[in-house]
């Protein structure tokens, strides 16, 4: 192998599973991501297998954010006993072992003592990095490497890696972008572009499309809310733990806010008005509201319009009308009410596919009941129940779902309301790659569907040729 020199352990068949590997040199190696693979991208039997591949020579694992598909085989990693540091951000270093201990409960083991011995071992890993500052990870005598992590705004703490190369006279600058954002998320800084770049790693999630307009979706969250009024019903929000789910109460705080402001009361069918300012809004998800709270926590990581809020009195992750429901009980008895009473309420609750989690038995309970709506917030994947309900011809009872091998009826309302990806569309992708005013020998695609990375590749090949730049586009096999 020539050095520096790229392994990737994943994310080169679909979007999941990132984990790449950056060769110094001869057994010397830096690891960017251990995400596990998920839905249609996981190999039959892979929850839970071996890491499948050598840890020999690795000096530190680098993270760039803290969903499961970046961070999820960090249990495989232990288990085959890396004990090299975890090198992320400040907040996703507070926000990391949330995420592990829940995983680990689900899918490893939730033997009390177990989970605080793995959780006890991953904090004593973790070395929390400011961004924006360089940080010396290897220095041999024939080889250097500093990293530096920038804001990437695709979750808070979310960032893309700088890795500074000495090796002897010559130096090479590898950037790995993790998972960029699109720039309009309520509470996250912007990203600003790398400085430049020789070796360029670059998702392709949405590289073959454009995001909508995302200006409008307050105002479709609002007209949705209404018409949960109207009907005396609930709306469902099926949603992801981080990073949706807080965007979601920021905007639903910013509604209500506005309508208390205007003393709105919601239409009724039955002449009797109903107060915006008496709608429950019920987080039904344990991780969530740990996550929540832990977001609270780092406001001062937030960008400034957020935290002009919190310095006027207004919490936009914790208002007067946010209910958490935390026991199993308490969520049973929550279901039962909404379903038996005319009362309308907003539900988010997890898992954002429907394909299982606390959302699952509100489905089973209001999908037949055409009062109800089910807002979707994020991409469903091909064969989840959520894809399967999004897919359905919304209030004509003309489909039907697999719930936990049992078919329900839908007869509810179904929405999907625009705006909430936290991934770059490929505008956002061409410009984070050729905004720097050096060119970069390579750009390496991964992190996507085969037609997305095509035309994403093509996309670059187009820009990179109008600026006359020498660049080698290349998808990661």
């Amino acid at each position: 192998m020539d050095y520096p020199g790229l392994t990737h352990h994943g994310a080169v068949r679909g979007v999941t599973g990132s984990c790449h590997q950056l060769h110094l040199g001869p057994g010397v190696s830096l690891l960017v991501d251990c995400g596990a693979e998920q839905g249609a991208d996981a190999t039959p039997g892979a929850q839970g297998s071996a890491l499948g591949f050598d840890i020999t020579g690795i000096q530190a694992l680098i993270v760039t954010h803290v969903h499961l598909d970046h961070v999820g085989r960090i249990p495989a990693l232990l288990a085959q006993g890396y004990r090299g540091p975890i090198l992320c951000s400040e907040p996703s270093a507070r926000l990391l072992p949330l995420v592990l201990e829940d995983a680990f409960k689900l899918g490893i083991d939730s033997t009390p003592a177990q989970v605080a011995r793995y959780i006890a071992l991953v904090h004593n890993l973790i070395v929390p990095l400011p961004f924006g500052h360089w940080h010396t990870v290897v220095q041999h005598p024939q080889v250097a490497c500093a990293i530096r992590l920038q804001r990437a705004g695709h979750l808070l703490g979310s960032a893309y890696v700088e890795c500074d190369i000495q090796h002897g006279p010559n130096s090479t600058r590898y950037v790995f972008s993790g998972d960029l954002g699109p720039g309009n998320d309520p509470l996250l800084r912007p990203l600003q572009p790398p400085e430049h770049a020789d070796v360029l790693v670059l998702e392709s999630t949405y590289g073959d499309r454009l995001h909508p307009p995302s200006g409008d979706r307050i105002q479709r969250l609002e007209a949705a809310i209404d018409r949960a009024l109207a009907d005396h019903g609930t709306l469902l929000i099926p949603a992801f733990s981080l990073g949706r789910t807080q965007a979601l109460l920021h905007d639903l705080e910013e509604v209500l806010h506005r309508k208390a402001l205007l003393g709105k009361t919601g239409p009724s069918p039955q002449g009797e008005p109903v107060y915006w300012s008496q709608l429950p809004i019920i987080l039904d998800s344990p991780l969530a509201q740990r996550i929540t709270q832990a977001y609270r926590d780092l406001h001062p990581y937030w960008n400034e319009q957020a935290r002009a809020r919190l310095a006027d009195g207004r919490d936009p992750l914790a208002f007067g009308q946010l209910i958490s429901v935390d026991t199993h009980a308490r969520h049973q008895q929550v279901v039962n009410y909404l379903k038996s009473t005319g009362r309308p309420a907003i539900v988010i609750a997890g898992n954002g596919m429907c394909s299982g989690g606390r959302i699952v038995n509100y489905l089973k309970a209001m999908l037949g009941d055409p009062r109800h709506e089910v807002m979707f917030v994020g991409h469903q994947a091909k064969g989840t129940p959520g894809a399967v309900i999004q897919a359905s011809k919304r209030g004509q009872g003309l489909g039907q779902v697999d719930l936990e091998g049992q078919y329900y009826s839908i007869w509810a309302k179904v929405l999907t309301l625009g705006g909430y990806s936290g991934h770059a569309d490929q505008a956002g992708l061409v410009a984070f790659a050729t905004s720097s005013e050096r060119a970069p020998a390579r750009i390496v695609l991964v992190h996507g569907r085969a037609g997305a990375k095509t035309a994403l590749a093509q996309a670059l090949q187009r820009r990179t040729q109008a600026l006359g730049w020498p660049t080698q586009v290349e998808i990661a096999r």
